[in-house]
């Protein structure tokens, strides 16, 4: 079966360490992410699942769930967890699934169907494309596909970025620029995710909050202030016009275009009579 984004994520039934789980079931109506691993006690997994182990309350602000897998009975789990918490500083608290006979491997696709039906007798290496992060929505489709090689650590601080992203886009209908971070970098509001889609500038009031700013409004409001710049209010509430009109727009232009190339928004065209001074 093809894993792809927006695919529903298989529904299945399966043994972990916090006892037997439907995983429709056990992700409810919040968010999950399921990372997987080709062996128990590998040690880049061993890594991966206590910065993840650490990382669970932040995961928990954000109505999420975690839970690990790996193509070993769930017997060597709990051995393993005690070896994380013991190397990693970190308990795990969030289940992990035991896969021994690679049936979920097979189901999200990190193996192929000729791949057996036992853990036994196979390596980390012969698991090696079992090294996958789904996160999944609350409608139970996949929104985020990541497949790592053995030799690389997983980045679960990126994880955690773009679970922010796809959460404010389920909530908003934003797409996030490069390097996005909450509350730090504009993002941009899209009507539709069609070709004809328009694309207008977003910026962050705070972690709290969000204001869109349609671009025609802006623009107008730009040209306005740029046509008519003593029409700035004084502190008494009155025009000040105490400076001199041209000096005005040249600092009223140069203040905007920083304004403009900080937002890294659309170009600007400036009225010829304004553009020339």
């Amino acid at each position: 079966m093809s894993i792809r984004i927006n695919s529903e994520a298989p529904n299945f039934t399966a043994d972990t360490t916090q006892g037997k789980i439907n995983f429709h079931e056990w992700i409810g109506n919040g968010w999950a992410i399921l990372f997987s691993h080709p062996k128990d006690f590998t040690p880049v997994c061993t890594t991966e699942l206590g910065y993840m182990a650490g990382l669970q309350p932040e995961f928990a602000k954000r109505n999420t769930k975690i839970i690990g897998l790996s193509v070993d009975p769930v017997t060597n789990h709990g051995k393993w967890a005690a070896d994380i918490e013991e190397t990693q500083g970190h308990k795990v608290n969030y289940p992990m699934i035991g896969d021994p006979e690679l049936k979920i491997a097979k189901l999200y696709d990190m193996l192929p169907a000729e791949a057996g039906d036992s853990c036994e007798g196979r390596t980390a290496a012969d698991n090696a494309t079992v090294r996958n992060v789904f996160v999944i929505g609350p409608d139970k489709k996949i929104k985020l596909m990541l497949v790592y090689p053995m030799s690389s650590g997983r980045n679960f601080d990126e994880v955690l970025r773009v679970l922010d992203s796809l959460q404010l886009n389920a909530k908003h209908n934003v797409a996030t620029p490069v390097n996005w971070k909450p509350g730090v970098q504009d993002a941009e509001a899209v009507s539709s995710y069609s070709g004809a889609a328009e694309v207008v500038p977003f910026e962050s009031r705070s972690d709290a909050g969000w204001k869109f700013v349609h671009r025609n409004t802006w623009r107008a409001s730009l040209a306005d202030r740029l046509a008519h710049p003593t029409r700035r209010a004084s502190p008494t509430g009155k025009r000040d016009h105490s400076r001199c009109r041209r000096l005005s727009m040249h600092n009223e232009s140069r203040r905007l275009s920083e304004r403009v190339r900080s937002f890294r928004m659309f170009p600007l065209r400036f009225p010829k009579a304004i553009a020339s001074g």
